[in-house]
């Protein structure tokens, strides 16, 4: 999982977020409930690159049950897909589609700004220009958490005065 996130973040190497979700795939064909969790969910919320690496197509064998599918705003076969990656890691594959659901719909906490109560969907969200890691619902959050909230030590550029 470390070089998963050395990819996304671009930490030792070039940042590069479909490398990221390539090495997420590998990690999750190998059984490891994490990643199959994770790369199934940033399929369902259709992150950059999600979809087209974790397409499993055929290999995902047989559709979900129908009473699974019902309800969800994503194609049947991306949803295929990402019962198929939850069944991978052992996962209740129909408790976490709910969940998945839930989110889409009511959006979550996305903002690093431990203060920020606000929910949104992740697209709602900027990331900050310079790290490219942390996100946040607008300018205030993310100026509040570079001054108060340490983000200005995690996020590892200097800042300068604008």
């Amino acid at each position: 999982m470390a070089s998963i996130i050395c990819q996304a973040l671009g930490r030792g190497v070039t940042r590069s977020k479909q490398m990221a979700m390539r090495w997420m795939r590998k990690a999750a064909e190998s059984g490891l409930a994490d990643a199959c969790w994770k790369l199934a969910a940033r399929m369902y919320g259709d992150h950059p690159y999600a979809r087209e690496v974790g397409h499993v197509g055929e290999a995902a064998g047989s559709a979900p049950p129908t009473g699974v599918t019902e309800g969800h705003d994503v194609p049947p076969d991306v949803l295929t897909s990402v019962v198929y990656w939850l069944r991978k890691g052992g996962i209740d594959a129909i408790d976490k589609l709910q969940g998945f659901r839930r989110t889409a719909l009511e959006g979550a906490k996305y903002c690093r700004n431990d203060g920020c109560e606000f929910k949104g969907l992740l697209k709602d969200f900027k990331v900050c220009p310079r790290c490219k890691s942390a996100r946040y619902c607008g300018d205030a959050c993310h100026k509040e958490d570079r001054t108060t909230g340490g983000h200005r030590e995690k996020c590892g550029k200097a800042y300068t005065r604008q």
